[in-house]
């Protein structure tokens, strides 16, 4: 189905959204199922975090812990992977930026850290809910190379639903509003 022309989008309405809707469910392939919203430091609570998959990242005072995963602008980023190392390893990666750590860090926790200063009490305040893709991602097996493919375009296919609802992309994921921490020094 080709992209819409010139569509006008108010909210959750219009042919923009129906268009992000049908490349959402089209075929069943590609169908974004979030976890429930956890603390980011409860993170190892989450099912099938070994799998590659896509990502949400909330910020938000109220207590999400539990409730299901909805579209919010409390979300402000989503982000995924393919690695060996799958959710729990990038979830891992973010940790590490957000809280000074060493090892492997994460581009968008910088982002994160240019605003928000103090890593462990903006920590807080982060929810996380995961859409896993079950694959082996060391496998050249077709069902594992459209599940990683799959994980890839969920990606782009969040931002494009984000956008739809709420005119623009989440906080961190714009490059040019939220510019990367100056640098990133382990203690």
């Amino acid at each position: 189905m080709p992209p819409p022309r010139a569509v006008v989008c108010r909210g959750a309405t219009g042919l923009f959204f129906r268009y992000i809707e049908k490349a959402l469910n089209r075929g069943g392939a590609t169908r974004m199922r979030f976890s429930k919203w956890v603390k980011f430091d409860q993170r190892d609570k989450l099912r099938n975090t070994h799998y590659p998959g896509v990502y949400a990242i909330a910020i938000s005072n109220k207590n999400l812990a539990g409730t299901r995963f909805k579209w919010t602008k409390a979300i402000r980023y989503f982000g995924f992977t393919n690695a060996v190392g799958g959710l729990r390893g990038r979830l891992n990666q973010f940790n590490n930026t957000l809280r000074d750590k060493s090892g492997p860090g994460h581009g968008g926790a910088q982002r994160f850290r240019q605003k928000y200063r103090n890593g462990n009490a903006l920590a807080k305040k982060l929810y996380i809910a995961v859409c896993p893709f079950a694959c082996d991602v060391s496998a050249n097996k077709p069902k594992d190379l459209t599940a990683m493919g799959d994980a890839v375009r969920s990606e782009y296919l969040a931002f494009a639903k984000y956008a739809a609802f709420f005119g623009g992309l989440p906080e961190f994921n714009d490059k040019e509003k939220s510019p990367k921490q100056r640098s990133h020094v382990p203690k």
